[in-house]
């Protein structure tokens, strides 16, 4: 696909280039020509005053002379003969053939005549005994004057002109064609079982959606995987109660050679599904380490939770408001842990705010972290800081500990932290900073204030709006 559209870009603008440059340079030579040719017809006009006043050839020499720019003997006067006995005169230089002066003289206009060298301008003038002819030599070097400068100068306009458009060309083809290769090679290590790949969404929108179904895909491949190898795993341990009957029955069977080949064959069952219990778990284990590896869609994963909470919030006469979970949004945190922390902070919601408490979910996605936003208009907490250190595994009639636990081993688990302060709603804002590079939470500087600001800012103006 690059190549390809390195090769369109250079097809298309070679096509304008040569469409422009080649009429350009046709009008820039036809222009020297012009320039020659008007330039000579300049010095023949100031011949012209001087032969309507006299035809002494003194005379006349001296305005040639005069008129003559650059180098000399490039002007020529044929005057005709006066009266019947006088004589032709012919000052300065002459090239033309006389055949194309009398054709000069006969057509009363001014011509151009081929000669060695380059061209002769014939002007006709009247004068008392007839009709003159001034002849003004252009050479060849005076006609393509300054042309292959032009030529020059075009072409290496258009030359650059295909050179950038190939490298504009190049680079969006890079930008198209990287997403791509990606998701190609994402493919291809899913297939070769390596569940945890996943794809950065960027590039353009087509291969950002291409992407996002991808990442959901392998995470739902992930998920199906890991249902099976629990359902493998349950199926095991259901097998040991009959076994152990079996193996209790078998041991009253005396000793007989069936007795002894019975209980073999019960021991070698047994031994088979422990084997399989023994690989069910340690799939198991790879699947969950696979899907916290991956992570998952943190807005995918709100906006389902949501959907569920909004059932009971309806009940309750609530207010709900989702904001920035319209769309993808990959943290490093396994699906399952993500929606107990959300279920965790839901349910403190509606634990411990009075019926009819309006609360939102705010998703803000910087370049090195996502925060999660659980805001309530409800009595609010009392003391956050003692809240946090319950949630470090204590507890307290009336507590958060428990949930509180739970999110805060999973922002820990990615080096972010969680926080609890007063939100724009007037209730509790409880705060969860995952971050995407394993650094810590800025809490401080000039960036962590930014950040902060820019929450408070959207979630007052959603409040405002009520959306």
């Amino acid at each position: 696909m690059r190549w390809a559209l390195v090769k369109v870009a250079l097809a298309v603008t070679a096509m304008v280039v040569v469409a422009f440059a080649v009429p350009l340079g046709l009008v820039v030579k036809e222009l020297a020509r012009d320039r020659a040719y008007g330039s000579a017809e300049r010095q023949a006009a100031t011949i012209g005053p001087v032969l309507a006043i006299t035809t002494d050839r003194t005379q006349l020499e001296r305005a040639v002379a005069s008129a003559e720019t650059g180098s000399g003997g490039r002007i020529g006067v044929h005057v005709p003969a006066s009266g019947r006995n006088g004589r032709s005169a012919e000052i300065g230089a002459r090239r033309a053939p006389e055949a194309d002066v009398a054709a000069a003289v006969k057509l009363g206009r001014a011509s151009i005549s081929p000669v060695p060298g380059g061209s002769s301008l014939l002007q006709p003038t009247a004068v008392a005994s007839g009709i003159a002819v001034v002849e003004v030599f252009v050479p060849d070097a005076a006609l393509t004057k300054g042309v292959t400068t032009s030529w020059l100068v075009l072409a290496g306009v258009g030359l650059a002109l295909v050179i950038g458009s190939v490298a504009v060309a190049d680079r969006l083809g890079t930008r198209m064609v990287r997403p791509a290769e990606r998701l190609a090679g994402a493919a291809h290590d899913l297939g070769k079982g390596e569940l945890g790949v996943r794809v950065p969404e960027d590039g353009p929108k087509e291969l950002r959606l291409a992407a996002s179904a991808f990442n959901s895909m392998a995470d739902q491949v992930v998920q199906l995987l890991a249902n099976e190898r629990e359902l493998a795993a349950d199926l095991s341990h259901r097998l040991r109660t009959p076994l152990t009957v079996l193996r209790l029955n078998t041991a009253s069977l005396g000793d007989t050679p069936a007795a002894e080949q019975t209980r073999a064959a019960v021991g070698q069952l047994e031994r088979e599904v422990d084997q399989i219990i023994r690989t069910a778990r340690e799939q198991k284990a790879q699947t969950q380490q696979a899907a916290a590896a991956a992570g998952c869609d943190a807005a995918e994963v709100i906006r389902e939770r949501m959907a569920f909470w909004s059932a009971l919030a309806e009940d309750e006469g609530r207010t709900v408001r989702v904001a920035g979970a319209d769309r993808p949004v990959r943290i490093p945190v396994a699906r399952p842990e993500l929606a107990a922390a959300l279920d965790a902070m839901l349910g403190n919601v509606f634990r411990h705010t009075p019926e009819g408490t309006a609360f939102a979910v705010d998703v803000h996605n910087a370049e090195e972290a996502v925060i999660v936003l659980v805001s309530d208009a409800g009595p609010g907490i009392a003391d956050p800081a003692a809240a946090l250190r319950r949630g470090h595994g204590g507890g307290g009639e009336g507590s958060t500990g428990l949930g509180l636990d739970i999110v805060r081993r999973l922002a820990e688990s990615t080096g972010g932290d969680v926080r609890i302060g007063r939100s724009v709603l007037g209730g509790t804002e409880v705060r969860i900073w995952l971050a995407l590079d394993g650094r810590r939470a800025p809490h401080g500087g000039r960036r962590g204030h930014r950040l902060r600001r820019t929450l408070r800012t959207r979630g007052r103006r959603a409040a405002r709006t009520g959306t």
